[in-house]
């Protein structure tokens, strides 16, 4: 239905307030409701103000300490207060560009004092104190300030620009590090599977010649055994020779090469079967000192 009136007689909505006045000065607030007047005294209904709470956006350009342009976008929520709707209704011809006056004054007065990335970090502590600035000053004039919310931040878009190529070199210089510290642990685990390699592999190679060696002492010992009147050194070279003649056969079998220059001649073979003698002579000396 919204709010009527006429000369006699007005209605007065729900969540809004209206003033009355006899012959040009105020005489009372009319509370929501059917309110009747005496024009014949000069009574009469002289407006009607809204007690919802109402939003004003401000944006404001300023600077920061560090020498930074910005705009900031602030939301107010403000609203009448009932007890001193007179105040509003007589004292503020226009009472959203007040309030944008008051909130620019304070802003461009708090801002200048803090670096932009201050700025952003403590935007809810701009907020507070434009609030506590603002609610001195337009309490006086039967408005009450709600809340302020510091909507947006926006810089210079030059500055923006920066800001982003920072964050993404300090983003690019910290995946280095960590690249880095990947290959560090990953070159220090090849090394160490390497050295266990090449450990493992030489006890392979001693286990592999310590079992050659017990085995050359078995089949001489066995020999000797058998047959009578044969002596170890006797035993030993029929095995070099016996070995030398295999291995000269295995390497015509798998050796790709069609000819193999070999030492070959008696001497030869004699001198291998002396230096595989004293190679088991040692072995031997170093397991009897071992034990």
């Amino acid at each position: 239905m919204g709010n009527t009136h006429c000369i006699f007689c007005a209605c007065v909505e729900q969540a809004n307030i209206g003033v009355v006045e006899r012959f040009g000065r105020f005489e009372k607030l009319a509370e929501p409701g059917l309110h009747t007047f005496n024009p014949c005294a000069g009574q009469y209904l002289a407006g009607i103000l809204s007690t919802r709470i109402s939003s004003l956006d401000v944006r404001i350009e300023t600077k920061t300490k560090d020498n930074v342009f910005v705009q900031l976008l602030c939301s107010i929520q403000y609203r009448v207060v009932k007890a001193h709707a007179d105040d509003a209704f007589y004292e503020l011809q226009n009472p959203e560009e007040q309030i944008r006056a008051y909130v620019f004054d304070v802003v461009r007065a708090l801002v200048p004092r803090m670096n932009l990335d201050d700025l952003f970090e403590q935007k809810g502590e701009v907020a507070k104190a434009v609030l506590e600035e603002l609610g001195k000053v337009i309490g006086d004039y039967g408005y009450s300030i709600e809340q302020i919310l510091m909507v947006d931040i926006i810089p210079d878009p030059a500055v923006r620009t920066a800001m982003n190529e920072i964050n993404a070199a300090q983003r690019l210089q910290l995946a280095s590090v960590y690249k880095g510290e990947a290959e560090k642990v990953l070159q220090v685990k090849r090394a160490e599977a390497e050295a266990e390699s090449k450990y493992l592999g030489g006890v392979g190679v001693a286990r592999q010649r310590q079992a050659i060696t017990d085995g050359l002492r078995e089949n001489i010992l066995d020999f000797s055994h058998k047959v009578e009147g044969t002596s170890a050194k006797e035993v030993m070279d029929l095995i070099m020779i016996t070995q030398y003649f295999d291995t000269i056969k295995d390497l015509g079998n798998s050796s790709k090469n069609t000819t193999v220059f070999i030492p070959h001649g008696p001497g030869h073979v004699r001198d291998i079967s002396d230096q595989i003698r004293n190679g088991l002579m040692e072995a031997t000396s170093a397991q009897l000192n071992v034990e």
